[in-house]
Protein backbone atom coordinates (compact mmCIF):
# COMPACT_ATOMS: atom_id res chain seq x y z
CA UNK A 1 0.00 0.00 0.00
CA UNK A 2 1.54 3.27 -1.11
CA UNK A 3 0.76 6.54 0.46
CA UNK A 4 0.11 5.26 3.60
CA UNK A 5 2.08 5.48 6.75
CA UNK A 6 0.94 3.62 10.60
CA UNK A 7 2.31 5.09 13.60
CA UNK A 8 2.25 3.25 16.87
CA UNK A 9 2.14 5.08 20.02
CA UNK A 10 3.71 3.42 23.44
CA UNK A 11 0.66 1.94 24.12
CA UNK A 12 -0.54 -0.59 22.23
CA UNK A 13 3.50 -1.90 19.60
CA UNK A 14 1.98 -5.22 19.57
CA UNK A 15 -1.13 -4.47 17.97
CA UNK A 16 -0.11 -1.76 15.49
CA UNK A 17 2.68 -4.33 14.72
CA UNK A 18 0.12 -7.36 13.92
CA UNK A 19 -1.92 -4.56 11.88
CA UNK A 20 1.01 -3.71 9.64
CA UNK A 21 1.60 -7.27 9.36
CA UNK A 22 -2.09 -7.99 7.84
CA UNK A 23 -1.83 -5.12 5.78
CA UNK A 24 1.55 -5.56 4.32
CA UNK A 25 3.12 -2.70 5.90
CA UNK A 26 6.06 -1.58 8.76
CA UNK A 27 5.30 0.43 11.23
CA UNK A 28 6.73 3.75 10.78
CA UNK A 29 9.51 5.01 13.06
CA UNK A 30 9.09 7.74 15.11
CA UNK A 31 10.85 8.90 18.31
CA UNK A 32 8.86 9.16 21.36
CA UNK A 33 10.56 10.27 24.99
CA UNK A 34 9.51 12.11 28.00
CA UNK A 35 11.60 14.54 29.46
CA UNK A 36 13.24 14.87 33.23
CA UNK A 37 10.18 16.55 34.06
CA UNK A 38 7.64 14.10 32.72
CA UNK A 39 6.78 16.29 29.70
CA UNK A 40 5.95 14.25 26.16
CA UNK A 41 8.50 14.73 23.17
CA UNK A 42 7.74 13.14 19.77
CA UNK A 43 9.74 13.58 16.54
CA UNK A 44 8.60 11.86 13.30
CA UNK A 45 11.73 10.38 11.69
CA UNK A 46 10.05 9.97 8.39
CA UNK A 47 8.08 12.13 5.86
CA UNK A 48 4.43 12.44 5.82
CA UNK A 49 4.08 14.89 3.13
CA UNK A 50 0.72 14.35 1.17
CA UNK A 51 0.68 11.19 3.10
CA UNK A 52 -2.66 9.19 4.56
CA UNK A 53 -1.42 9.07 8.09
CA UNK A 54 -2.79 6.41 10.92
CA UNK A 55 -2.01 7.12 14.68
CA UNK A 56 -2.82 4.13 16.69
CA UNK A 57 -3.11 4.90 20.40
CA UNK A 58 -5.54 2.66 23.01
CA UNK A 59 -6.24 3.48 26.46
CA UNK A 60 -3.31 2.06 29.35
CA UNK A 61 -2.94 2.45 32.32
CA UNK A 62 -1.25 5.44 32.15
CA UNK A 63 -3.77 7.13 30.67
CA UNK A 64 -3.31 10.88 30.49
CA UNK A 65 0.15 10.39 29.27
CA UNK A 66 -0.98 8.15 25.82
CA UNK A 67 -3.36 10.84 25.58
CA UNK A 68 -1.22 13.60 25.73
CA UNK A 69 1.22 11.49 23.35
CA UNK A 70 -1.36 11.13 21.18
CA UNK A 71 -2.65 14.94 20.58
CA UNK A 72 1.25 15.71 19.60
CA UNK A 73 1.67 13.24 17.37
CA UNK A 74 -1.23 14.07 15.07
CA UNK A 75 -0.07 17.65 15.26
CA UNK A 76 3.16 16.47 14.07
CA UNK A 77 1.93 14.76 11.38
CA UNK A 78 -0.58 17.97 10.58
CA UNK A 79 2.48 20.35 10.51
CA UNK A 80 4.67 17.80 8.73
CA UNK A 81 1.71 18.49 5.75
CA UNK A 82 0.31 14.96 6.17
CA UNK A 83 -2.63 14.83 3.73
CA UNK A 84 -5.07 13.21 5.90
CA UNK A 85 -4.49 12.67 9.78
CA UNK A 86 -6.77 9.62 11.37
CA UNK A 87 -7.14 8.55 15.12
CA UNK A 88 -7.02 4.11 15.66
CA UNK A 89 -8.35 4.55 18.82
CA UNK A 90 -8.92 0.48 19.68
CA UNK A 91 -10.29 1.75 23.42
CA UNK A 92 -11.41 5.71 23.07
CA UNK A 93 -10.37 6.64 26.68
CA UNK A 94 -13.09 8.15 28.83
CA UNK A 95 -15.79 6.93 26.83
CA UNK A 96 -17.82 6.39 30.28
CA UNK A 97 -17.91 10.06 31.20
CA UNK A 98 -20.11 10.87 28.20
CA UNK A 99 -22.83 12.85 30.17
CA UNK A 100 -22.88 14.44 33.45
CA UNK A 101 -23.32 12.14 36.52
CA UNK A 102 -23.68 15.36 39.18
CA UNK A 103 -24.74 18.94 39.11
CA UNK A 104 -21.03 20.14 38.70
CA UNK A 105 -19.99 17.16 36.86
CA UNK A 106 -18.04 17.22 33.17
CA UNK A 107 -18.53 15.55 30.33
CA UNK A 108 -14.75 14.46 29.87
CA UNK A 109 -15.76 12.79 26.32
CA UNK A 110 -16.61 15.59 24.57
CA UNK A 111 -14.18 17.43 25.95
CA UNK A 112 -11.44 14.68 24.23
CA UNK A 113 -13.35 15.04 20.98
CA UNK A 114 -12.48 18.32 21.01
CA UNK A 115 -9.04 18.17 21.61
CA UNK A 116 -8.56 15.55 18.56
CA UNK A 117 -10.38 18.40 16.44
CA UNK A 118 -7.96 21.53 17.80
CA UNK A 119 -4.89 19.07 17.26
CA UNK A 120 -5.87 18.23 13.78
CA UNK A 121 -7.40 14.92 13.43
CA UNK A 122 -9.66 14.48 9.89
CA UNK A 123 -11.08 10.98 10.73
CA UNK A 124 -11.63 8.66 14.00
CA UNK A 125 -11.31 5.01 14.09
CA UNK A 126 -12.63 2.85 17.11
CA UNK A 127 -14.48 -0.19 18.89
CA UNK A 128 -17.52 -0.05 20.60
CA UNK A 129 -17.99 2.95 22.32
CA UNK A 130 -19.57 2.79 25.56
CA UNK A 131 -22.41 5.21 24.33
CA UNK A 132 -22.75 5.40 20.29
CA UNK A 133 -23.99 8.83 20.69
CA UNK A 134 -20.94 9.84 22.00
CA UNK A 135 -20.51 10.07 17.55
CA UNK A 136 -21.79 13.24 17.91
CA UNK A 137 -19.18 14.78 19.78
CA UNK A 138 -16.88 14.64 16.67
CA UNK A 139 -16.47 17.01 13.92
CA UNK A 140 -14.92 14.38 11.69
CA UNK A 141 -16.28 11.26 10.52
CA UNK A 142 -16.24 8.28 13.42
CA UNK A 143 -16.26 5.21 12.09
CA UNK A 144 -17.63 2.51 15.59
CA UNK A 145 -16.94 -0.47 14.53
CA UNK A 146 -18.12 -3.55 16.82
CA UNK A 147 -16.26 -6.94 17.89
CA UNK A 148 -20.05 -8.81 17.67
CA UNK A 149 -19.18 -10.51 15.34
CA UNK A 150 -15.74 -11.59 16.34
CA UNK A 151 -17.49 -12.71 19.74
CA UNK A 152 -20.11 -14.26 18.19
CA UNK A 153 -17.61 -16.50 16.29
CA UNK A 154 -16.02 -17.57 19.01
CA UNK A 155 -19.04 -18.64 20.65
CA UNK A 156 -20.14 -20.84 18.11
CA UNK A 157 -16.35 -22.34 17.46
CA UNK A 158 -15.78 -23.26 21.41
CA UNK A 159 -18.88 -23.09 23.75
CA UNK A 160 -20.75 -26.49 23.49
CA UNK A 161 -24.07 -27.02 22.53
CA UNK A 162 -23.95 -23.00 22.58
CA UNK A 163 -27.77 -22.74 20.64
CA UNK A 164 -28.77 -23.79 23.73
CA UNK A 165 -27.25 -21.21 25.53
CA UNK A 166 -28.28 -17.80 26.93
CA UNK A 167 -27.62 -14.37 26.45
CA UNK A 168 -27.61 -12.32 29.85
CA UNK A 169 -27.00 -9.04 30.52
CA UNK A 170 -25.89 -7.80 33.75
CA UNK A 171 -27.46 -4.13 33.88
CA UNK A 172 -30.28 -2.66 32.68
CA UNK A 173 -28.25 -0.31 30.88
CA UNK A 174 -26.51 -3.31 28.28
CA UNK A 175 -29.70 -4.67 26.95
CA UNK A 176 -29.63 -3.37 23.64
CA UNK A 177 -26.33 -4.73 23.01
CA UNK A 178 -27.41 -8.48 24.45
CA UNK A 179 -30.67 -8.52 22.72
CA UNK A 180 -27.97 -7.74 19.43
CA UNK A 181 -26.04 -10.61 19.96
CA UNK A 182 -29.01 -12.49 20.99
CA UNK A 183 -30.62 -11.63 17.49
CA UNK A 184 -27.50 -12.61 15.64
CA UNK A 185 -26.90 -16.15 17.30
CA UNK A 186 -30.71 -16.50 17.76
CA UNK A 187 -30.58 -17.20 21.57
CA UNK A 188 -32.86 -16.29 24.02
CA UNK A 189 -31.75 -13.64 26.35
CA UNK A 190 -32.13 -12.59 30.08
CA UNK A 191 -31.48 -9.78 32.02
CA UNK A 192 -30.17 -9.26 36.15
CA UNK A 193 -31.01 -6.18 37.27
CA UNK A 194 -29.44 -5.46 41.11
CA UNK A 195 -31.27 -2.40 43.49
CA UNK A 196 -30.78 -1.67 47.04
CA UNK A 197 -32.84 -3.66 49.37
CA UNK A 198 -35.97 -1.92 51.25
CA UNK A 199 -38.08 -2.66 53.94
CA UNK A 200 -40.35 -5.02 53.24
CA UNK A 201 -43.51 -4.10 55.69
CA UNK A 202 -44.63 -1.06 54.66
CA UNK A 203 -44.45 0.09 50.92
CA UNK A 204 -47.06 -3.11 49.38
CA UNK A 205 -49.33 -2.76 52.09
CA UNK A 206 -49.61 0.76 52.36
CA UNK A 207 -50.03 1.96 49.00
CA UNK A 208 -51.83 -0.79 47.49
CA UNK A 209 -54.43 -1.99 50.67
CA UNK A 210 -57.30 -0.67 48.59
CA UNK A 211 -56.70 -3.13 45.67
CA UNK A 212 -56.25 -6.03 48.47
CA UNK A 213 -58.43 -8.53 46.74
CA UNK A 214 -58.83 -7.42 43.00
CA UNK A 215 -57.36 -10.85 41.86
CA UNK A 216 -60.12 -13.32 43.73
CA UNK A 217 -63.42 -11.62 42.30
CA UNK A 218 -65.73 -13.84 44.46
CA UNK A 219 -64.20 -12.36 47.39
CA UNK A 220 -64.05 -9.09 46.44
CA UNK A 221 -67.46 -9.27 44.92
CA UNK A 222 -68.70 -10.41 48.43
CA UNK A 223 -67.06 -7.62 50.11
CA UNK A 224 -68.79 -5.31 47.83
CA UNK A 225 -71.98 -6.39 48.72
CA UNK A 226 -71.27 -6.17 52.57
CA UNK A 227 -70.33 -2.69 51.94
CA UNK A 228 -73.54 -2.15 49.86
CA UNK A 229 -75.48 -3.11 52.67
CA UNK A 230 -73.74 -1.20 55.02
CA UNK A 231 -74.53 2.35 52.65
CA UNK A 232 -77.91 1.17 52.10
CA UNK A 233 -78.60 1.09 55.97
CA UNK A 234 -76.73 4.19 56.22
CA UNK A 235 -79.04 5.74 53.59
CA UNK A 236 -82.65 3.86 55.49
CA UNK A 237 -81.73 5.98 58.63
CA UNK A 238 -80.19 8.86 57.56
CA UNK A 239 -78.32 10.14 59.60
CA UNK A 240 -75.25 8.00 59.09
CA UNK A 241 -75.18 5.57 62.51
CA UNK A 242 -74.34 2.80 60.53
CA UNK A 243 -71.27 4.73 58.84
CA UNK A 244 -68.74 2.75 57.26
CA UNK A 245 -65.20 3.42 58.42
CA UNK A 246 -61.25 2.66 56.90
CA UNK A 247 -60.22 2.69 60.63
CA UNK A 248 -61.27 1.40 63.72
CA UNK A 249 -60.19 1.51 67.21
CA UNK A 250 -58.01 -0.77 69.33
CA UNK A 251 -58.78 -1.88 73.02
CA UNK A 252 -55.94 0.78 73.67
CA UNK A 253 -57.25 3.21 71.71
CA UNK A 254 -55.00 3.58 68.57
CA UNK A 255 -55.98 3.51 65.25
CA UNK A 256 -55.82 0.50 63.02
CA UNK A 257 -57.25 -0.03 59.24
CA UNK A 258 -60.83 -1.51 59.22
CA UNK A 259 -60.44 -5.29 56.86
CA UNK A 260 -64.16 -4.19 54.90
CA UNK A 261 -62.65 -3.18 51.42
CA UNK A 262 -64.09 0.09 49.57
CA UNK A 263 -67.02 0.23 47.89
CA UNK A 264 -67.06 0.22 44.26
CA UNK A 265 -66.95 3.18 42.55
CA UNK A 266 -69.63 4.53 40.00
CA UNK A 267 -70.21 6.70 37.87
CA UNK A 268 -73.08 8.91 39.78
CA UNK A 269 -72.88 10.26 43.32
CA UNK A 270 -76.53 9.16 44.36
CA UNK A 271 -78.52 6.35 44.31
CA UNK A 272 -80.99 6.46 41.79
CA UNK A 273 -84.76 6.07 42.92
CA UNK A 274 -85.77 4.17 39.83
CA UNK A 275 -82.85 1.55 39.63
CA UNK A 276 -84.51 -1.89 40.32
CA UNK A 277 -83.02 -3.96 43.09
CA UNK A 278 -81.12 -7.39 41.68
CA UNK A 279 -83.21 -10.55 42.92
CA UNK A 280 -83.15 -14.02 42.61
CA UNK A 281 -85.73 -14.51 40.36
CA UNK A 282 -83.61 -12.61 37.75
CA UNK A 283 -80.42 -14.62 38.43
CA UNK A 284 -82.30 -18.11 37.07
CA UNK A 285 -80.84 -19.24 33.67
CA UNK A 286 -82.40 -21.68 31.23
CA UNK A 287 -80.50 -25.12 30.79
CA UNK A 288 -79.52 -24.28 27.93
CA UNK A 289 -77.83 -20.90 28.70
CA UNK A 290 -76.09 -22.96 31.77
CA UNK A 291 -74.67 -25.44 29.00
CA UNK A 292 -73.40 -22.80 26.72
CA UNK A 293 -71.70 -21.05 29.90
CA UNK A 294 -69.93 -24.36 30.83
CA UNK A 295 -68.71 -24.67 27.06
CA UNK A 296 -67.38 -21.64 26.84
CA UNK A 297 -65.78 -21.89 30.73
CA UNK A 298 -63.83 -25.59 29.14
CA UNK A 299 -62.68 -23.63 25.82
CA UNK A 300 -61.10 -21.11 28.15
CA UNK A 301 -57.15 -20.84 28.62
CA UNK A 302 -55.73 -22.54 31.38
CA UNK A 303 -53.08 -19.72 33.07
CA UNK A 304 -49.88 -21.39 35.08
CA UNK A 305 -47.29 -19.21 36.56
CA UNK A 306 -44.71 -20.77 34.32
CA UNK A 307 -43.80 -17.00 33.05
CA UNK A 308 -43.61 -16.24 37.14
CA UNK A 309 -41.00 -18.82 37.69
CA UNK A 310 -38.57 -17.13 35.34
CA UNK A 311 -38.23 -14.33 37.75
CA UNK A 312 -35.54 -15.25 40.65
CA UNK A 313 -34.85 -12.89 43.61
CA UNK A 314 -31.16 -13.19 44.95
CA UNK A 315 -30.31 -11.59 48.35
CA UNK A 316 -26.59 -10.18 47.62
CA UNK A 317 -24.53 -9.27 50.92
CA UNK A 318 -20.78 -7.70 50.49
CA UNK A 319 -20.93 -8.78 47.11
CA UNK A 320 -21.77 -11.70 47.12
CA UNK A 321 -25.38 -14.32 47.15
CA UNK A 322 -26.32 -15.08 50.54
CA UNK A 323 -29.41 -17.59 51.41
CA UNK A 324 -32.86 -16.20 51.73
CA UNK A 325 -32.09 -16.65 56.08
CA UNK A 326 -28.83 -14.91 56.23
CA UNK A 327 -28.95 -11.97 58.94
CA UNK A 328 -28.72 -8.87 57.36
CA UNK A 329 -26.94 -6.15 59.01
CA UNK A 330 -28.78 -3.23 57.28
CA UNK A 331 -31.86 -4.81 58.21
CA UNK A 332 -30.88 -5.60 61.80
CA UNK A 333 -29.71 -1.27 62.40
CA UNK A 334 -32.63 -0.04 60.72
CA UNK A 335 -31.32 0.08 57.56
CA UNK A 336 -28.40 2.47 55.73
CA UNK A 337 -29.72 3.57 53.04
CA UNK A 338 -32.27 5.21 54.40
CA UNK A 339 -35.23 2.84 54.92
CA UNK A 340 -36.83 2.14 57.94
CA UNK A 341 -37.78 -0.44 59.77
CA UNK A 342 -41.77 -0.78 60.34
CA UNK A 343 -41.68 -3.59 62.96
CA UNK A 344 -44.95 -3.90 64.62
CA UNK A 345 -46.81 -0.17 63.05
CA UNK A 346 -48.41 -2.06 59.78
CA UNK A 347 -51.51 0.38 60.17
CA UNK A 348 -50.63 2.81 62.27
CA UNK A 349 -51.72 6.16 60.28
CA UNK A 350 -48.34 8.00 60.98
CA UNK A 351 -46.88 5.12 59.96
CA UNK A 352 -48.84 4.99 56.76
CA UNK A 353 -48.14 8.75 56.51
CA UNK A 354 -44.09 8.20 56.88
CA UNK A 355 -43.90 5.94 53.79
CA UNK A 356 -43.57 8.51 50.94
CA UNK A 357 -40.31 9.30 52.71
CA UNK A 358 -39.12 5.64 53.22
CA UNK A 359 -37.61 5.47 50.22
CA UNK A 360 -34.10 6.39 49.66
CA UNK A 361 -33.91 8.84 46.41
CA UNK A 362 -30.86 7.92 44.02
CA UNK A 363 -28.78 10.97 43.07
CA UNK A 364 -28.49 11.56 39.30
CA UNK A 365 -27.60 14.34 37.43
CA UNK A 366 -30.30 18.01 36.95
CA UNK A 367 -32.15 17.74 34.65
CA UNK A 368 -31.57 14.35 33.60
CA UNK A 369 -33.81 10.92 33.51
CA UNK A 370 -31.60 9.33 35.82
CA UNK A 371 -30.53 6.64 33.52
CA UNK A 372 -26.64 8.13 33.93
CA UNK A 373 -25.43 5.09 35.85
CA UNK A 374 -23.07 5.07 38.46
CA UNK A 375 -19.21 4.46 37.61
CA UNK A 376 -17.78 0.76 38.55
CA UNK A 377 -15.85 2.43 41.06
CA UNK A 378 -19.19 3.81 43.15
CA UNK A 379 -21.04 0.76 42.21
CA UNK A 380 -17.88 -1.24 43.49
CA UNK A 381 -17.43 0.11 46.54
CA UNK A 382 -21.95 0.23 47.72
CA UNK A 383 -21.18 -3.45 46.30
CA UNK A 384 -19.31 -4.30 49.16
CA UNK A 385 -20.29 -2.32 51.93
CA UNK A 386 -21.03 -4.67 54.38
CA UNK A 387 -23.93 -2.64 55.76
CA UNK A 388 -26.04 -2.28 52.70
CA UNK A 389 -27.93 -5.14 51.43
CA UNK A 390 -28.97 -5.28 47.72
CA UNK A 391 -31.70 -7.37 45.98
CA UNK A 392 -30.27 -9.31 42.80
CA UNK A 393 -33.45 -9.74 40.06
CA UNK A 394 -32.90 -12.85 37.28
CA UNK A 395 -35.37 -12.55 34.47
CA UNK A 396 -35.26 -15.41 32.36
CA UNK A 397 -34.63 -19.43 32.36
CA UNK A 398 -31.21 -20.34 32.67
CA UNK A 399 -31.31 -23.99 34.27
CA UNK A 400 -28.94 -26.47 33.22
CA UNK A 401 -27.92 -23.98 30.20
CA UNK A 402 -24.57 -22.05 29.57
CA UNK A 403 -24.64 -18.24 30.28
CA UNK A 404 -22.73 -15.70 28.54
CA UNK A 405 -22.44 -12.23 30.36
CA UNK A 406 -21.91 -9.64 27.88
CA UNK A 407 -20.77 -6.39 28.37
CA UNK A 408 -18.54 -4.09 26.70
CA UNK A 409 -15.66 -3.80 28.97
CA UNK A 410 -14.58 -5.13 32.15
CA UNK A 411 -12.87 -3.01 34.98
CA UNK A 412 -14.38 -4.33 38.04
CA UNK A 413 -14.98 -7.78 39.26
CA UNK A 414 -17.60 -6.83 41.60
CA UNK A 415 -20.86 -6.84 39.51
CA UNK A 416 -19.30 -9.96 37.75
CA UNK A 417 -18.76 -12.14 40.22
CA UNK A 418 -22.29 -11.21 41.55
CA UNK A 419 -24.18 -12.23 37.75
CA UNK A 420 -22.15 -15.52 38.20
CA UNK A 421 -22.87 -16.27 41.32
CA UNK A 422 -26.86 -15.46 40.93
CA UNK A 423 -27.06 -17.25 37.72
CA UNK A 424 -25.10 -20.50 39.05
CA UNK A 425 -26.17 -20.69 42.26
CA UNK A 426 -30.13 -19.39 42.07
CA UNK A 427 -30.49 -20.03 38.41
CA UNK A 428 -28.56 -23.64 38.01
CA UNK A 429 -26.40 -22.32 35.04
CA UNK A 430 -24.01 -25.13 33.84
CA UNK A 431 -21.42 -22.76 32.68
CA UNK A 432 -20.96 -19.28 32.80
CA UNK A 433 -18.74 -17.01 29.98
CA UNK A 434 -18.23 -13.45 30.94
CA UNK A 435 -17.54 -11.53 27.57
CA UNK A 436 -16.40 -7.98 26.52
CA UNK A 437 -15.13 -6.08 24.22
CA UNK A 438 -11.98 -4.55 26.23
CA UNK A 439 -10.56 -6.16 29.32
CA UNK A 440 -9.61 -2.38 31.07
CA UNK A 441 -9.37 -5.03 34.26
CA UNK A 442 -8.31 -2.25 36.91
CA UNK A 443 -6.60 -3.40 40.08
CA UNK A 444 -6.86 -6.65 41.16
CA UNK A 445 -10.12 -7.83 39.13
CA UNK A 446 -9.01 -10.19 36.76
CA UNK A 447 -7.06 -12.11 39.61
CA UNK A 448 -10.76 -11.69 41.34
CA UNK A 449 -12.48 -13.11 38.47
CA UNK A 450 -10.22 -16.18 37.73
CA UNK A 451 -10.90 -17.17 41.67
CA UNK A 452 -14.27 -17.16 41.11
CA UNK A 453 -15.34 -20.72 41.06
CA UNK A 454 -18.86 -19.69 39.16
CA UNK A 455 -16.97 -17.91 36.18
CA UNK A 456 -15.88 -20.90 34.03
CA UNK A 457 -13.58 -18.09 31.29
CA UNK A 458 -13.09 -14.96 30.59
CA UNK A 459 -13.13 -13.94 27.13
CA UNK A 460 -11.91 -9.93 26.00
CA UNK A 461 -10.30 -8.18 23.19
CA UNK A 462 -6.60 -6.96 22.93
CA UNK A 463 -7.87 -3.29 22.65
CA UNK A 464 -6.52 -2.87 25.85
CA UNK A 465 -3.16 -3.90 26.50
CA UNK A 466 -2.96 -6.36 28.93
CA UNK A 467 1.17 -7.10 30.34
CA UNK A 468 1.56 -10.68 29.38
CA UNK A 469 2.88 -11.87 32.62
CA UNK A 470 -0.45 -10.86 34.08
CA UNK A 471 -2.26 -12.80 31.29
CA UNK A 472 -0.15 -15.91 31.38
CA UNK A 473 -1.32 -16.24 35.08
CA UNK A 474 -5.12 -16.51 34.22
CA UNK A 475 -5.74 -19.66 32.93
CA UNK A 476 -9.50 -18.15 32.37
CA UNK A 477 -8.87 -15.56 30.24
CA UNK A 478 -8.89 -15.63 26.77
CA UNK A 479 -7.82 -12.58 24.35
CA UNK A 480 -9.30 -12.23 20.62
CA UNK A 481 -7.20 -10.12 17.99
CA UNK A 482 -8.68 -7.22 16.81
CA UNK A 483 -5.58 -6.60 14.39
CA UNK A 484 -7.68 -7.90 11.23
CA UNK A 485 -10.60 -5.96 11.99
CA UNK A 486 -8.77 -2.83 12.35
CA UNK A 487 -6.56 -3.37 9.87
CA UNK A 488 -9.06 -4.00 7.06
CA UNK A 489 -10.85 -0.69 8.01
CA UNK A 490 -7.75 1.16 7.65
CA UNK A 491 -7.05 -0.38 4.06
CA UNK A 492 -10.97 -0.14 2.77
CA UNK A 493 -10.43 3.86 4.55
CA UNK A 494 -7.39 4.48 2.72
CA UNK A 495 -9.33 3.54 -0.84
CA UNK A 496 -12.27 4.96 -0.10
CA UNK A 497 -14.34 1.53 0.10
CA UNK A 498 -17.29 1.07 1.97
CA UNK A 499 -16.98 -0.26 5.59
CA UNK A 500 -20.53 -2.03 6.20
CA UNK A 501 -18.97 -5.69 5.44
CA UNK A 502 -17.16 -5.53 8.53
CA UNK A 503 -20.65 -5.33 10.70
CA UNK A 504 -21.23 -8.30 8.92
CA UNK A 505 -21.06 -11.83 11.27
CA UNK A 506 -18.30 -13.97 9.84
CA UNK A 507 -18.63 -17.47 8.56
CA UNK A 508 -17.05 -20.28 10.33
Amino acid sequence: MREILVFSGTSCPALTGKICENIGLSPARADLSQFANGETSVQILVSVRDKDVFVVQSGSPTTNDTIMELLIMIHACKGGSANKVTAVLPYFPYSRQSKKKSHRGAITARMLANLLHVAGVNHVITVDLHASQMQGFFRCPVDNLHAEPLLARWIRLNVPNWKEAVVVSKNAGGTKRVTSLADALKLNFGLITTDRKRATDMSASMIMNHLDGWDNPPAYLSGFRHSRAISEDRDSDGNGSARSSRFMSESQGSPMRASVPPPPRTNSLTRSPYARDFTASQSQTSPIEESKDEEETSDAPVYNDERAQEVTHVRLVQGHVVPDDFQSPAMSDGGADGSQSCQGGDDDPMTMSHASSSFAVEPHGVGSSGEAGESSDEEEEKLRDPKIEHMITLVGNVKDRSVLIVDDMIDKAGSWIAAAETVVKRGKAKKVYCMATHGVFGADSLEQMQACDCIDQIIVTNSFPIPDARAQNASKLVILDLSYLLGEAIRRNHYGESISPLFQHMAD
